[in-house]
């Protein structure tokens, strides 16, 4: 692929703060793809709907016929089978949009770089699709905070979760710019203009 504009990745944690990190670089004039918005519509496809019911059996609906998250995740994580299940039907869809929206992206003059806000962005290799890496830093409790507020229930849930994606440490290691966020928006914001400017004059 050959890439006009600078491709930034964002990984880190369940729960630790990406997609605040890319709602900052979409301030700056980026183009966000969002992979879990991706996924949200996927997850209203008919086809999609019919495989992962397949996959996973009927009880990952409500009674609407339409796919209930919270059900999914409690079915999917509670195995490496089920987790890899999935992926196999999500992640080939999410990453044909992903290219395309990139293509897109590419051709926007008013576009001055195009960030990835993948949870797997390194489980599934694209990583190395990226010019620059950023690993988002928070605390195990603020995430737990965040994850709560974000409907993943409990702290076990979290961590149930997190065993299936590659470690942190090897995801830090990884990245190119680590930003903290274990503060406030104003600190989150103040370390995306910095790394960002080093970034688009580099």
């Amino acid at each position: 692929m050959d890439n006009l504009k600078k491709i930034i990745g964002i990984t880190g944690a369940i729960a630790s703060g990406k997609s605040a990190v890319a709602a900052e670089f979409a301030r700056l004039g980026c183009a966000v793809i969002d992979a879990d918005a991706i996924v949200t519509r996927l997850l209203d496809d008919e086809n999609v709907i019919s495989s992962l019911k397949n996959a996973l059996g009927q009880e990952i609906t409500g009674d609407d016929g339409k796919i209930d998250r919270y059900k999914m995740a409690g079915i999917v994580f509670k195995s490496k089978k089920n987790v890899e299940l999935t992926n196999s039907i999500i992640h080939p869809l999410v990453l044909e949009q992903n290219e395309k929206l990139i293509k897109k992206y590419n051709h926007c003059e008013n576009v001055k770089a195009i960030v990835l806000d993948m949870p797997l962005l390194v489980e599934v290799g694209w990583n190395k699709k990226c010019d620059k890496v950023i690993f988002v830093d928070s605390t195990e409790a603020n995430r737990a905070a965040r994850a709560a507020q974000k409907n993943l229930k409990t702290e076990k849930n979290l961590k149930n979760r997190q065993k299936f994606q590659i470690s942190l440490d090897t995801k830090a290691e990884i990245a190119h710019y680590t930003i903290n966020n274990n503060s406030d928006l104003k600190a989150l914001a103040e370390q995306v203009v910095r790394i960002f400017s080093i970034i688009i004059n580099n």
